[in-house]
Formats: structure tokens, sequence, C-alpha cells
């Protein structure tokens, strides 16, 4: 397991939009919101690099499951390489451990592991930004939910460590934004 995590966290910590900006000589972590990721990337460097830069972090983080899954020889591996593929993006080792806010990624792990996992955090999404019009403290509480959310659909601890294990990098590269 712990070696889908690290082949996870390897493949999540390409840090895809600040090489795209850097290829059009722009530096991402000092414009636009000074975040590598995938709206930063749109932000500052328009519709198709930012499109391009979320669909590879979204396959960063299918890969990442799908590999760790095949590595181990089971499905616990790919949760192990898909949280090592969040935690890899949030803290990149390529930018000094500074990383994107991981929801991309994030959203490519859940696909992956299991699609309900990803219409169940984007419903209760929907519903949270409906009643407090707040994005970056939704996306905060849908972080802290995961546990809950992967232990709901699979009563399981390995599933309640997931969810755990996903949600905490982005939790806390949301925290900074709560006042935003």
């Amino acid at each position: 397991m712990f070696l889908a995590f690290l082949l996870g966290y390897f493949l999540g910590s390409f840090p895809v939009a600040y090489w795209f900006g850097a290829l059009r000589g722009r530096n991402l972590l000092r414009e636009g919101s000074g975040n590598p990721g995938a709206l930063n990337a749109y932000r500052v460097l328009g519709l198709v690099p930012g499109l391009l830069v979320l669909l590879l972090d979204v396959f960063k983080g299918v890969l990442a499951v799908a590999l760790g899954e095949g590595m181990a020889g089971s499905p616990l591996g790919g949760l192990a390489g898909g949280v090592g593929a969040v935690w890899g993006h949030t803290f990149s080792p390529w930018l000094a451990f500074r990383g994107g806010k991981g929801l991309a990624t994030g959203a490519g792990v859940l696909f992956a592991v299991d699609p309900r996992l990803l219409l169940g955090s984007f419903l209760l999404f929907a519903l949270l930004q409906v009643l407090f019009r707040k994005p970056y403290r939704v996306a905060l509480a849908i972080a802290v939910a995961q546990p809950l959310l992967a232990a709901f659909l699979h009563p399981s601890f390995a599933f309640l460590l997931f969810g755990l294990g996903l949600g905490l990098p982005v939790a806390l590269r949301h925290l900074r934004d709560w006042d935003r």
C-alpha cells in the first residue's frame, strides 16, 4: 500500500498548471491567485490551457488509482494511490511543497474509486453553495465531509481512512481562503 501511495504522490506532484504557465513565460505562483491549479491557469492563461490543465489534473487522479490498484493487486492499493495523488498535487516537491487545492485531482480519484462518491460530493457542493454562497468555505466543508461520505457509501474502516486522507490536504489548502 505504501508503494501505491508513493506512486500516486509522484504522479500527483506534477504541477501541470505551473508548467503550462512556464511554457508561456508566466509564473502562476506570482500571477492571478498565486495558486498553481486549473482555475488560476484559466484566469491567467485562458480557456484552452485552463481546460487542458483541468483534464490533466483529473487524469492524474484516475491514473493514480488505476496504477495503485494494479501495483498492489487490490482495490486498497487504488485507494492509497488516489490519496497519494491528492497529497502530491497539494504539496508538490517540484514547487517547494506548494501546490494546487486538490479539487480536480480529487475529483479524478473519486470518479475512479466510485463515481457515486463524486456525484455525492457534487450534490452536496451544489446544496451548500445555494445555501451559503461561499465557494471556498463550501469546498472546505466538502473536504471535511469526505470521510463520512466515503464511509456511508462503503461502510469500512479503509474507506473512512480513504475519505480522511483525501479530504485533509484539500481542507488544509482551503483554510487560508476562509475569508474570501
